[in-house]
């Protein structure tokens, strides 16, 4: 079991440099199997077309690392965080991705502008505060999962309608119930938050989609009622 979560994590990193998510090695993907209470995770600094499943550590649900020679990603803390804080996640996907990593730095939530945003995040994708500087130096990467986790819930926003996040003055986070969704859910960030851009350019006073129709596509791709795709594809 816990060999197919580090071949599915390793196989996840492996993903980044195509899906144009990354330059150089600014992402990371983990996976967690909730039966052990462990984690696997991208090595810190370790290009992504190098990774072997050996390579890939395992962290337990103290933030000890348990297996793998190499470091674990800087930002296992903050992977440690939000499995902790959003139980129904199963991965979390990190990078610097250009268009969502530019409404981070601006500070400016990703509000749902069209369907096709709708088919993956239910509402605006948040932007949460930054960091004080107490909190960056007490425990960067900690307060980092913190800050998300606390907005989500002062918010009551549900990580599972709402796989994503925003960071002020960094950067995107994602998550979904396994390393390929919360990849794809990279991906879907990314394209919606350049759309909004170019939506922006030719009418800045673009408004939201209306409510109906948010709710009609997210319910076709999500939850009980969903009819997108095929049933029981093999």
């Amino acid at each position: 079991m816990l060999d197919d979560l580090r071949q599915a994590v390793c196989d996840a990193n492996r993903r980044l440099p195509g899906s144009g998510l990354v330059t150089l090695t600014w992402g990371n993907v983990s996976a967690i199997d909730r039966g052990q209470g462990l984690f696997a995770i991208k090595p810190s600094g370790v290009d992504y077309h190098r990774l072997t499943p050996d390579d890939i550590p395992l962290i337990d649900l103290d933030g000890k690392q348990v297996a793998g020679a190499l470091r674990p990603s800087s930002d296992t803390p903050t992977h440690l965080v939000l499995y902790k804080e959003f139980p129904g996640i199963g991965a979390i996907c990190h990078t610097h991705s250009p268009a969502a990593t530019a409404l981070a730095q601006a500070g400016r939530e990703l509000p749902c502008l069209g369907t096709t945003h709708a088919d993956h995040f239910c509402g605006p994708v948040p932007v949460v505060r930054g960091l004080t500087q107490a909190e960056v130096d007490e425990d960067y990467e900690r307060w980092t999962g913190l800050v998300i986790a606390r907005h989500f819930h002062q918010q009551r926003i549900d990580p599972l309608t709402m796989p994503a996040a925003l960071q002020r003055h960094h950067a995107p986070f994602t998550w979904g119930v396994n390393a390929d969704q919360a990849v794809e859910n990279s991906i879907a960030l990314e394209m919606c938050a350049r759309m909004a851009i170019d939506t922006w350019a030719l009418e800045p006073g673009t408004a939201e989609i209306p409510r109906h129709i948010l709710a009609k596509h997210h319910r076709r791709k999500h939850g009980p009622d969903a009819y997108y795709g095929q049933k029981n594809r093999a």
